[in-house]
């Protein structure tokens, strides 16, 4: 939208409503001179010589800087001067207009400028001689004639001053004819010392005729020194311009304004009316074509420079200059012609061998000046200069990029995601949440161990993927490390941030293929959202952290982080410590829980369980003090304990005449441990127990991970005589049929299916699929949690053989577990010599 007070560009068509009014003030006045004066033309050798000093005179510019302003100056006041003197009025009028069509002939103006400076010297030269019709008549050379003179000159300029700032007031509006009256100062300066020259050379020339050939000599002197001048100014300040546009490309190369400030700089240093510079698509930097233009402030995405030559400049590799100063193939010249544009210098820009993009220049300013072959080595010494900034500029938003961006997944990384997290926290909407979603991939780690990080790498850029692909486009989507993505968001409440994750991880949730392998790639969600979880990037990334730990228990979930969640974790955290001088000390007591028969109610085994009474905190909750175990590396000292004490505990009751097996829970992590088979038979040894009387129990998710990794320690557990049970099995996405591949004898149904037997078709469905199944692959089945006597005869009616729960005993520690033996087994079971038999079951 245009500024106020600014008028959009007229065409320069327009321009004929200036030149006619001057037309016909030139007419009015020559009638009114032709009318009044005495003798009106004569003295034609003499205007012919007056004429030729007029061409001559208007033909160079010459250009002077004061204060740092650069003034071009003619010198037609000169011979002006000495014709309004010397020859009649209308003539003088002749002559000026004739030496105007014949300089702007040789600039080859447009028709419109053209005609326009034509109406103007005609204006000028015949108010001028009005004037001089209505003063006192010229006697010699005294005062009285120098101040007609001036009067008369005077005029000349001053029609030019109202006529260009008519111009462009009309053309580009009253601003710009305001702008161009305050730059004439200079020029009055230039043309009022020209008038006085004018009059001295005419007070010598009156003197006598040979004083010509003393002003020959002083001309041929002043136009070499002038021109040593001229060259030794245009080195000075294109030195000065190399300067200044060097060391403005190393300033604006550290804010990003590069491209601004090498335009803005290329293009005044060349005086063009066009600076281009174009790169082509590299990477993720999209193709840049941008013009600075010399009345266009910011910058365009168009160029004055055909196709055509740019692209030869990059398939040639060498500067294509084209115009009337540098080149004379009529070819290219007829194409700029029609595109009209006078001239063009492209210069390809390098890095090493290669070429990167071109700096284009277009139409040197002024209708009389054209690019010439000096231009080209300056011009080539400034697209190097170009060309090594826009690497390192390159090289320095690389970096930047890299630095905040996932070099993997090209998602951003934490430390962008926390410094957008610390800008969206800082605006509030009433209305809104800001929401943190923390998808963390299942499974990831058995990829990488089974097929290479390789095929772990092309699973975290799947994800990616898809979650960019599903992900709202007003998420920003990154990676936050490992196997963690976080997508982060405003939404209008916590329910709707629930909502969100559970919809994008249905989404991202599909079956991957690796050659001839398949996986299924799930995600368990921790979710956490400002302002009721924190206030800064660094608390909610905290608390979203936590929320997807707390999801990772149960497989697929979503967790919405709530306060429980870090009180557990920091009491975790606190746990570490405490828990190696537990083990130290043997502070951690071990439970035992009865697996009864469900069809006579006989007294298989029982189930040994860790269990930590903490002096301060009280008892500490299994899976809390497991986890800590896991994270510090003493895992495997706590699975001695409780192997020690059931086994321990299995020799005492053999030697009783009550022989009892024992079952001891075995971590995931425990069946990458080589030596573990190898521990368990020293224990077994150690203690004397048969091998058959010991049972271990493996998570579903330890066992049927999906690799083959677990099989190997299973095989030599399985041949040692241990027998193997599948623990809390359903609560995978395991299928029954992998059973058959590994070495088990056991499985065990979790107990979220067997509690809801009685009450939910879908859990005893699952429970009699299991249970079938499982019998006919010669297995075992353990049913946990029975604690109602209906689960128990539905449990009998489907042919599920051994059951633990509460209907039966809580875990009980070993003196509490004898005294249940007494008042529970029946004694003449034990006489007998068979499995002890429960004598009744609450």
């Amino acid at each position: 939208m245009a500024g106020r007070g600014r008028t959009r560009p007229r065409s320069t068509e327009h321009a004929w409503l200036i030149t006619g009014p001057m037309a016909l003030l030139a007419v009015v006045c020559s009638t009114i001179v032709g009318l009044v004066a005495p003798e009106r033309f004569g003295d034609w050798p003499l205007a012919a010589a007056l004429l030729v000093a007029m061409v001559a005179a208007g033909l160079p510019v010459l250009n002077f800087t004061v204060r740092r302003q650069s003034v071009g100056v003619t010198l037609t006041e000169i011979p002006l001067v000495l014709a309004f003197y010397l020859v009649r009025p209308l003539t003088v009028v002749t002559i000026y207009t004739l030496a105007a069509v014949i300089t702007h002939l040789r600039h080859r103006f447009g028709a419109t400028k053209f005609w326009f400076n034509v109406a103007r010297a005609a204006a000028g030269s015949s108010l001028a001689v009005l004037v001089l019709q209505a003063l006192p008549p010229m006697q010699g050379v005294g005062t009285g004639t120098w101040l007609s003179l001036f009067a008369a000159a005077s005029m000349v300029n001053l029609v030019s001053i109202i006529s260009v700032a008519g111009v462009h007031s009309l053309l580009q509006g009253w601003q710009a004819g305001r702008e161009a009256i305050r730059t004439y100062p200079p020029a009055l300066l230039a043309a009022a010392i020209n008038i006085a020259s004018g009059i001295v050379v005419l007070i010598l020339v009156e003197a006598t005729w040979w004083s010509l050939l003393l002003l020959a000599a002083l001309v041929a002197a002043l136009a070499f020194v002038y021109r040593a001048y001229a060259q030794f100014f245009r080195q000075h300040r294109t030195l000065t311009d190399m300067y200044e546009l060097s060391r403005a490309v190393a300033e604006s190369g550290q804010d990003g304004t590069l491209v601004d400030a090498l335009l803005g700089r290329v293009r005044a240093l060349m005086q063009a009316e066009y600076a281009t510079l174009w790169l082509p698509a590299q990477g993720r930097h999209p193709e840049v074509l941008l013009t600075a233009r010399n009345d266009q402030p910011g910058l365009l995405d168009v160029a004055g420079t055909p196709a055509a030559l740019r692209e030869r400049a990059r398939d040639m590799g060498r500067t294509v200059a084209v115009g009337r100063g540098v080149t004379t193939d009529p070819e290219l010249r007829a194409d700029l012609s029609a595109r009209r544009v006078k001239d063009v210098i492209v210069i390809p820009l390098r890095s090493g061998q290669a070429v990167i993009g071109t700096l284009e220049v277009a139409n040197r300013l002024g209708d009389s000046n054209y690019f010439v072959r000096s231009d080209v080595p300056l011009f080539e010494t400034v697209a190097a200069h170009a060309a090594v900034a826009l690497e390192n500029s390159r090289l320095v938003d690389r970096l930047r990029h890299d630095a905040y961006h996932d070099a993997l997944t090209k998602l951003p990384n934490r430390r962008r995601i926390t410094g957008a997290v610390d800008e969206s926290v800082k605006i509030r909407a009433p209305g809104e949440v800001v929401a943190l979603l923390l998808f963390d991939v299942d499974g990831l780690r058995q990829v990488n161990e089974s097929l290479g990080h390789a095929a772990g790498d092309k699973v975290l850029a799947e994800v990616a993927d898809r979650l960019r692909a599903c992900a709202p486009s007003s998420a920003l989507v990154g990676r936050a490390g490992g196997d963690e993505f976080l997508v982060t968001l405003r939404l209008e409440s916590a329910d709707a941030a629930l909502e969100m994750a559970a919809q994008l991880r249905e989404q991202i949730r599909d079956e991957m293929v690796f050659d001839e392998l398949t996986l299924d790639v799930d995600t368990a969600v921790g979710v956490a959202v400002h302002p009721d979880h924190g206030s800064d990037a660094a608390t909610l990334l905290q608390r979203v952290d936590l929320a997807a730990t707390a999801a990772k228990s149960v497989p697929g979930s979503v967790q919405l982080f709530n306060p429980g969640l870090e009180s557990r974790s920091l009491r975790r955290l606190g746990l570490a410590g405490d828990l190696r001088r537990a083990l130290d000390r043997g502070e951690l007591e071990v439970y035992f829980q009865p697996k009864v028969t469900l069809r006579d109610r006989r007294l298989v085994g029982v189930e040994c369980l860790a269990r930590w009474e903490h002096p301060t905190h009280g008892t500490v909750a299994p899976e809390d003090f497991v986890a800590v175990a896991e994270h510090t590396g003493q895992l495997s000292r706590l699975t001695d304990v409780v192997l020690r004490e059931g086994l321990r505990r299995s020799r005492d009751w053999a030697q009783a005449d009550q022989p009892l097996a024992v079952a001891v829970n075995l971590a995931a992590r425990g069946l990458t441990d080589q030596h573990l088979p190898d521990r368990v038979q020293e224990l077994l040894t150690e203690y004397g127990v048969p091998p058959q009387r010991l049972t271990l129990e493996i998570t579903e998710a330890g066992v049927l991970d999906g690799t083959d990794r677990p099989i190997p320690t299973l095989r030599r557990l399985r041949d040692l005589g241990v027998r193997l049970s599948v623990d809390d099995f359903g609560t995978g996405d395991s299928s029954l049929a992998h059973l058959r591949r590994l070495p088990v004898h056991e499985v065990k149904v979790d107990r979220s299916f067997v509690q809801g037997m009685a009450t939910d078709p879908g859990d005893l469905a699952i429970v009699n699929a299991v249970v079938t199944l499982s019998q006919q692959f010669g297995l075992a089945v353990v049913a946990e949690g029975v604690e109602s006597e209906l689960t128990l005869e539905l449990l009998q009616d489907i042919g599920c053989e051994i059951g633990q729960g509460f209907l039966f005993s809580r875990p009980l520690p070993y003196e509490r577990l004898a005294a249940w033996f007494g008042a529970q087994v029946d004694p003449e079971s034990i006489s007998a010599g068979e499995l002890p038999r429960l004598r009744v079951v609450p």
